[in-house]
């Protein structure tokens, strides 16, 4: 994988950050693209001495159409090519409802504001199409390819008090399905990675802890736990693995990659007929 680039949304923090590390320590060059400028100089405390020249940092809203572009450039400017697309850039629930386990009831869909609807379809979905577009090409181009998406399960989408996350996490589930389906054949795939489970991150975590006060309580997925799954569908391992999802909670580090890619993968999207569900390649 030294000969790799990756982009990695989200790759100052949390789960992507994990993600982030774990490719550049498999070799790969990483341009790690963040919100928050403080979160640059806590990433760089990080790496090792030898890691810092394969890791580029960028602040970037990307929400935005010219930021995308900007990151894009970056990433070619610095590396010269791309890759691999991480899309993990995400506003959770600590977002939107700042209080969510802590209230008598569900919110209800009505309570939400406009902006704060906005900013997560935005972030969750609209980004996630937006760099996907920008870098499609260029791995189609070059005839192999990743794209990985972060979404969520799918009994958390449709779960009351979780608009508009849900939602937002859904139509980037269906368009990983899509873009899949458009990529047959290209030598790009576009598949999906989850933690399956509430990631212990800090607004996450205070979360599960609200929530454990009600006897709810559930183990909570560590972030480093994205990379295994991640650097199998990455790999050339994974060439012929498109239009799948895997959990990092139930992913069995104890197995081969490709033998613990097999049990863990479903379909991406909404399976709606048992015969819609295709055969593991291979």
């Amino acid at each position: 994988m030294t000969d790799r680039v990756a982009i990695v949304t989200g790759g100052l923090r949390g789960l992507g950050q994990a993600m982030a590390l774990g490719l550049l320590r498999s070799g790969v060059r990483v341009l790690a693209i963040g919100h928050i400028d403080s979160d640059v100089a806590d990433m760089q405390a990080l790496l090792q001495p030898a890691e810092a020249d394969r890791l580029a940092c960028l602040v970037a809203d990307l929400r935005k159409p010219a930021e995308c572009d900007r990151a894009v450039a970056a990433c070619l400017d610095r590396f010269g090519r791309v890759d691999i697309l991480v899309n993990s850039a995400g506003l959770t629930f600590t977002t939107i409802w700042p209080d969510r386990f802590r209230r008598d009831t569900p919110q209800k869909f009505w309570e939400a504001k406009d902006e704060i609807i906005q900013a997560v379809m935005d972030t969750n979905y609209v980004a996630a199409d937006q760099m996907t577009r920008r870098v499609a090409p260029k791995l189609v181009a070059q005839g192999w390819g990743r794209i990985v998406s972060v979404t969520t399960k799918l009994d958390t989408m449709n779960r009351p008090g979780t608009t508009p996350y849900g939602a937002s996490k859904a139509a980037l589930e269906m368009a990983t399905e899509v873009w899949a389906k458009e990529l047959a054949g290209s030598g790009v795939t576009a598949n999906i990675v989850n933690p399956g489970a509430g990631a212990n991150t800090p607004g996450m975590a205070q979360e599960m802890r609200d929530w454990s006060r009600e006897g709810k309580a559930a183990r909570l997925v560590e972030p480093d736990e994205m990379v295994p799954p991640l650097l199998f569908v990455v790999s050339p391992a994974a060439d012929a693995v498109n239009g799948y999802r895997f959990d990092a909670n139930t992913w069995d580090r104890s197995l081969p990659p490709a033998e613990a890619a097999r049990r863990n993968g479903i379909p991406a999207g909404f399976v709606l007929h048992p015969q819609d569900i295709a055969a593991w390649p291979g």
